[in-house]
């Protein structure tokens, strides 16, 4: 009887940890086209268990050797990055969320919980081994295409390779990879190794169910539209919608990954003519203000982690064309741009950018004369 209560209090605790990582870690991406051929790739960053430290950029040179994490140490693939790139980073780790070389290839990862399996380390196989933070940086510093991706990625194992800098939580992601031409393709790991590969519907992207589950589920909405209802009269009864928006009512607006995908397809798809990239950059960021999240409405009060103010950490979009890199963050809504074509990726050195390092919101006064 005791080691059934043990067992039952450990399944308890178990479930409830998944479903607190499921409710703090969701993030949303898009992609958006201007008039003038540009491709913004946008996404926001939510990570509510504690301060990632999202808002550190990190600069990585053109010809940076690169070893990888297996659970046996630093004994993975190896190999040299053909090009540089900036990319977030997470508890300091050279790695994050999303980033974008000096081709404009992007790679962005997206939380898979309860789906993404990865391949079953084996030491003979080390050599063409790489954990999940290895697998971004080896195709951000590598390739300038989804199509060099999408030919060369049967030459590695993912693996998963538990790393106590993310706090003891699991690393269950898949990828979306985009470039300047607006191909873009969802990456997802699953059954022990079985790669994946999807076009990004509208580039649009959030975590779980797999993808394929998503562009089922859109079947349910195929109605909503941005054109109001039109009136009806039944029976002697006018009926008339009450004001603007009934085109999109039944919208969903809550903080899950499907409500989320459809909302993100739905903005996406019915957005106005950007004609320049900033046109589009701005947008990406006015669609993505829909998916920020208050750290109270998924996390419980009483595991509201002390040390953020928020659950969505960063906004970012990058310019794939222009090879501009924008984000803002939850501690200052400014944004911010990092510009790759000023960056001699030959000779810069690797380093951290933190730009919200006074953690302090920025409030400029206007002054009435």
């Amino acid at each position: 009887m005791r080691r059934a209560g043990t067992v039952k209090l450990a399944l308890i605790t178990f479930f409830l940890s998944i479903s607190m990582l499921n409710q703090a870690i969701a993030c949303t991406g898009i992609s958006l086209q201007s008039s003038d051929g540009s491709v913004i790739v946008a996404r926001t960053v939510e990570w509510a268990l504690s301060d990632a430290q999202h808002n550190k950029i990190i600069i990585i040179p053109r010809n940076r050797t690169f070893k990888a994490k297996t659970p046996d140490g630093l004994n993975g693939k190896k190999w040299k990055g053909r090009f540089g790139f900036v990319s977030m980073t997470a508890y300091d780790q050279p790695f994050g969320p999303d980033g974008m070389n000096e081709k404009g290839l992007y790679v962005g990862m997206y939380y898979l919980p309860g789906y993404a399996s990865y391949s079953t380390y084996d030491p003979k196989l080390a050599a063409a081994s790489v954990s999940v933070g290895d697998f971004m940086q080896w195709m951000l510093s590598s390739f300038k295409s989804v199509h060099e991706v999408r030919e060369n990625l049967d030459s590695v194992r993912v693996i998963n390779v538990d790393d106590p800098n993310f706090g003891g939580a699991a690393l269950p992601f898949h990828w979306k990879v985009a470039d300047p031409t607006g191909a873009s393709i969802v990456i997802e790991i699953v059954d022990g190794g079985e790669i994946k590969i999807y076009d990004a519907f509208l580039g649009v992207i959030t975590n779980s169910p797999t993808y394929d589950w998503h562009l089922t589920n859109l079947r349910n909405y195929i109605t909503l539209s941005p054109n109001p209802s039109k009136p009806l009269t039944i029976d002697k009864f006018n009926l008339s919608p009450f004001g603007s928006g009934s085109g999109m009512k039944g919208l969903p607006g809550d903080f899950t990954p499907p409500s989320r995908f459809v909302r993100a397809a739905a903005l996406t798809a019915s957005v106005r003519e950007l004609p320049h990239s900033e046109d589009a950059v701005f947008e990406a960021f006015r669609i993505l203000d829909s998916f920020n999240i208050p750290l109270g409405a998924v996390v419980p009060r009483e595991n509201i982690a002390e040390d953020i103010e928020g659950a969505t950490q960063i906004t970012s979009a990058s310019d794939l064309k222009n090879k501009r890199y924008y984000f803002h963050t939850m501690s200052n809504r400014q944004i911010r741009m990092i510009d790759l074509n000023a960056i001699d990726f030959k000779t810069v050195k690797e380093q951290v950018i933190d730009d919200d390092a006074g953690r302090k919101h920025e409030i400029r006064t206007l002054i009435v004369k």
